[in-house]
């Protein structure tokens, strides 16, 4: 399953827009002359009030109780917005009965699974792209293979993984992801989820060249690594059983790369940070760890900052190619060095834990 690359209550940047008001022309230029030259409200004029005139030009006498009047007015100062414009990620507003109660009725059907299984972390930036028409269209297809809610898709469905788990990724908290894993396409056979492909056999040999003390598990259950910040997300979220590659192009690789969007804004936003303390950043992305293992998977981290991210490339750990760049890259140690320079030791992630009761 891995190819390892990545206004309410609670909730977790968006941004701020300004409209302007344009103003009526005028038939003659006569006309035009009579009306006051207004001027329009900028952003800066909204929060620092508008520019002092320059030159000789001098400010008019106020009068005996306007000067009385502006003594006694109290300054106020409101802080300028950041650049980014960008909200906090527990500032931005969600509400999922109002989300439901926007879309009209084959919206309703059709992102029954989304609202019932999608992270709400996840679902309040995601909620938008949900609505577009790729996605619309990807899940009418997804109806006629059989995919409906999460405990009311047929038994019968020979789709993986099953309704309920599609968005399992989503179960760990936006704002506490650190690194992102990226695999192409979900296991297509029974059983095959928690299972010990060779490539991950692989990534098994890798984490105990790193780390002697890690003991290889006898199952592929990663849930640990979820639970610890890792998002374990495929390009492609569904396939046909023993179709692989059966639900490609269909619409999950736009889907999926917003999802990556939302994880370079808002990743390790609510990650405790012991060197930078409770500063401006605290909510918004601070940077994560991308392991992009394989082309396909630097593909799809191309777009990203490295001066924000740590992007660690190498081949693939499937048995064609895990000796030509896999097998010795230290990726592992060196994404907790990383993140443990950046958030503190609470940062790091424990690669060796992989107790799925843990």
């Amino acid at each position: 399953m891995l190819i390892l690359i990545i206004k309410s209550k609670k909730t977790e940047d968006g941004e701020q827009s300004a409209s302007q008001s344009s103003q009526p022309g005028y038939s003659s230029s006569q006309e035009q002359k009579k009306v006051p030259n207004k001027r329009q409200r900028t952003i800066e004029d909204m929060f620092f009030g508008p520019k002092k005139a320059t030159g000789t030009s001098k400010k008019p006498k106020l009068s005996d109780s306007e000067a009385k009047v502006a003594s006694t007015s109290k300054k106020i100062t409101v802080a300028a917005p950041k650049a980014s414009g960008a909200l906090k990620l527990n500032s931005i507003p969600f509400s999922l009965s109002e989300f439901k109660d926007s879309l009209n009725e084959e919206q309703k059907r059709l992102l029954q699974l989304e609202c019932e299984a999608m992270g709400k972390s996840w679902l309040k930036l995601l909620k938008d792209e949900i609505t577009k028409e790729y996605f619309i269209s990807l899940k009418r297809f997804l109806w006629e293979e059989g995919v409906r809610g999460a405990n009311d898709t047929p038994k019968t469905c020979k789709i993986y993984p099953p309704a309920k788990d599609i968005y399992a990724w989503s179960r760990s908290p936006l704002g506490k992801i650190k690194v992102v894993i990226i695999g192409q396409d979900p296991y297509h056979g029974a059983g095959q989820a928690h299972g010990i492909p060779p490539s991950l056999r692989n990534i098994y040999l890798e984490l105990k060249a790193e780390y002697p003390e890690f003991e290889a598990p006898k199952h592929g259950n990663l849930t640990a690594w979820a639970s610890n910040g890792v998002l374990l997300l495929n390009t492609c979220l569904t396939v046909r059983a023993g179709d692989a590659g059966s639900h490609s192009n269909r619409g999950w690789e736009q889907f999926t790369d917003k999802v990556v969007d939302v994880v370079d804004r808002y990743g390790g936003a609510n990650i405790s940070s012991a060197t930078e303390g409770d500063s401006d950043t605290h909510g918004v992305g601070r940077g994560v760890v991308f392991l992009a293992w394989g082309a396909w998977a630097a593909k799809r981290v191309e777009k990203l900052s490295t001066a924000k991210h740590l992007i660690l490339k190498s081949a693939h750990p499937s048995p064609f190619s895990a000796n030509r760049g896999f097998i010795g890259n230290g990726h592992f140690k060196k994404a907790n060095e990383w993140l443990e320079s950046k958030y503190g030791p609470d940062g790091r992630v424990d690669w060796c834990n992989l107790d799925p009761t843990a």
